[in-house]
């Protein structure tokens, strides 16, 4: 009988040692490994944009561009296959010389003056829109004053804007400062700096597009 009292006595040691040994598992293995919903959720960080949750896939997006030479636009149209969203394009009211040389010097006076041209027409319903997507060529390291103008007179406030552009071979210059002085209502985040083509490479553009909370 005694010998009985002893034998279980050991089993239940042995289960309290289990025991025990798994909540200190739990303990040292850190955080439980996330669910889909939040990896999905994870946090974005931009160069220069904010800082945003990765949810952006479901809500209605507009691509919205300036294009001279056509290299935007053709950017504008690939972003906006892949997102399966609306576009607009941004055009002055006065279009820009078709000689080059002529635009050059005219972008730089309206760059420096911080002239913004009036357009031949605004977005319609742009309210229904939580996402926007803003291209341009990149005029005297920063945005085309075209879309100076779209960012100031339109109504952006609690929306995010994705910025993306096209360049020449000076990078993209202050445009990401000057597009969120333009907006200070608004989330900026990560702009999209390519070389101006008339095609791009579209895993860059998928890769851009899953950072800013467009991805599978």
């Amino acid at each position: 009988m005694r010998i009985k009292y002893i034998v279980l006595a050991c089993v239940m040691l042995a289960i309290i040692a289990f025991a025990t040994i798994g909540i200190m598992h739990n303990k040292t293995s850190g955080v439980p490994e996330p669910s889909k919903e939040s990896q999905q959720a994870a946090v974005v960080s931009s160069k220069g944009g904010e800082k945003t949750l990765n949810n952006n896939q479901n809500k209605k997006a507009l691509v919205v561009y300036y294009s001279y030479t056509g290299n935007t636009r053709a950017l504008a149209e690939q972003i906006r296959q892949s997102v399966d969203g609306d576009i607009f394009e941004i055009q002055p009211v006065t279009p820009y010389s078709t000689d080059y040389d002529t635009v050059v010097n005219q972008g730089k006076k309206e760059v420096e003056s911080g002239y913004k041209p009036p357009l031949k027409k605004k977005v319609d319903n742009l309210s229904s829109y939580e996402v926007i997507f803003v291209g341009t060529p990149i005029w005297w390291y920063t945005i085309a004053p075209p879309v100076a103008t779209f960012l100031s007179e339109s109504e952006l406030a609690g929306k995010t804007i994705i910025p993306f552009c096209t360049h020449g071979g000076y990078g993209a210059g202050h445009s990401l400062e000057d597009i969120k002085k333009l907006a200070p209502k608004s989330q900026v985040l990560d702009e999209l700096v390519l070389s101006g083509s008339n095609k791009y490479e579209q895993k860059e553009i998928l890769a851009w597009l899953s950072k800013v909370g467009f991805g599978e």
